[in-house]
């Protein structure tokens, strides 16, 4: 009875893997893409949204090793971080009317330089240029209370206005928006 099960056990998992073989499917990507968005409550039209890729630290340096200090970053993998935003908002001193931006960052120790940009749809930051630039803010770099795995963003908003958190390894930093 025992051999028997076994024999049925192997010849089930041989036709099983080889029809998932047969099928082709590629790998996944190892760094899936993610949404955040940002409203004051669930009932409330969103203010403003960031997709993004989310690498994983795996053991790795990340700030000054994997991500260099002092260089424009994607923030996030493969393709650029987009920021959309459905209503007017401050960014420091400059008004983002409302629409879809590319969100590059530079981190460094201490501060890291937000860069909004308007040439959307691309792939890292390769093809970035400085003309583009809508506008730019150096917010400090904080550490973060416990490491954190996967590159994460998240929105904390009230009636007015947003930050948007990102936060990796053992770093994280606060972007202030206003509502205008």
């Amino acid at each position: 009875m025992k051999k028997s099960f076994a024999i049925f056990f192997i010849v089930l998992s041989v036709f099983t893997f080889q029809d998932l073989s047969a099928q082709g499917f590629p790998d996944r990507d190892a760094s899936p893409m993610d949404l955040a968005m940002a409203r004051p409550d669930k009932n409330s039209p969103p203010l403003a949204r960031v997709i993004y890729s989310r690498p994983q630290k795996r053991g790795r340096d990340i700030f000054g090793g994997l991500v260099p200090y002092g260089e424009v970053w994607r923030t996030g993998a493969n393709e650029a971080t987009e920021l959309t935003t459905y209503v007017p908002l401050m960014f420091g001193k400059s008004l983002l009317k409302p629409g879809t931006y590319t969100l590059y960052t530079i981190p460094d120790e201490d501060n890291w330089t937000i860069i909004i940009n308007s040439d959307t749809n691309v792939w890292g930051a390769f093809s970035y240029k400085k003309e583009k630039d809508v506008a730019r803010m150096k917010v400090p770099c904080e550490q973060a209370a416990a490491p954190i795995e996967s590159l994460s963003m998240i929105f904390k908003t009230d009636n007015k206005g947003t930050i948007l958190m990102i936060g990796w390894d053992d770093h994280y930093v606060e972007i202030p928006f206003k509502r205008v």
